[in-house]
């Protein structure tokens, strides 16, 4: 192989498989470790949502929601967001479900202003984007799922109560979407503050982008850019997505 992708249950697990091997490794997500390719896909979508607002990822004020304590995802993006300058953090969850101290207390050392509150009303006041995750059952080693209140639900209701009209809602997916579960709830999937679906497309030129870095390839590719041809699709369904100037 000239490149491998590591997903495992184990924390740390990746970095002891590429001690073994002399080829790039990428760390796909290593249990409640990390996963730095989704956090590259979602600075990507940050800064692009962004740029069309006029805004900047310098003094942005981030909101995580969830399960920060088990959500890689959040602990590759406060890692990759601290390199910026005085952002504000807040963390939003339960007190069993809380973001590890070190990785709040890195950020705080990095200059950034870090809160937590305890429920959506105190900690979504102007917040240029709200990142919702959900309960991660399967790394999970004894926490008691009862104690993850239902006021942590993110729909349509509360996001047009507590954030503001620019507010960029995203999740790493997948998500929870039945009824009267407690996650992003799929009311707000016609809202154009839902980043979600532009997120998951960013995932394929940041990963693209990675392996030609990684493969020393990237100086190569404008040579061999070329148009990509779009086939209508027969029919669209109620479940699809809506497609610009599609019927």
């Amino acid at each position: 192989a000239d490149a491998i992708v590591v997903r495992h249950p184990d924390q740390g697990s990746v970095a002891r498989f590429a001690k073994g091997v002399h080829v790039p490794v990428i760390n796909g997500g290593d249990g409640v470790g990390e996963h730095p390719t989704q956090a590259l896909l979602d600075l990507y979508t940050i800064r692009r949502e962004f740029a069309r607002l006029g805004k900047k990822v310098d003094g942005a004020h981030v909101a995580m929601v969830g399960d920060l304590k088990h959500g890689r995802t959040v602990h590759s993006l406060i890692r990759l967001l601290s390199l910026y300058k005085g952002l504000t953090f807040t963390l939003l969850a339960p007190p069993s479900l809380e973001m590890p101290a070190e990785l709040a207390e890195a950020a705080e050392a990095g200059g950034h202003r870090v809160r937590r509150a305890a429920s959506l009303k105190d900690g979504l006041k102007k917040v240029d984007v709200l990142y919702a995750t959900r309960i991660q059952k399967e790394r999970m080693s004894g926490e008691a799922l009862e104690t993850y209140p239902l006021d942590f639900r993110i729909d349509k209701k509360r996001v047009d109560a507590l954030c503001q009209k620019d507010t960029i809602v995203m999740h790493p997916l997948p998500r929870d979407g039945t009824p009267g579960s407690n996650d992003l709830a799929t009311d707000l999937d016609d809202d154009p503050r839902l980043a979600i679906f532009r997120q998951t497309d960013a995932g394929i030129p940041v990963r693209m982008a990675i392996f030609a870095v990684l493969l020393g390839v990237e100086n190569r590719i404008a040579a061999s850019l070329k148009d990509a041809a779009w086939i209508s699709p027969p029919r669209i369904g109620t479940g699809d997505a809506p497609f610009h100037r599609l019927a």
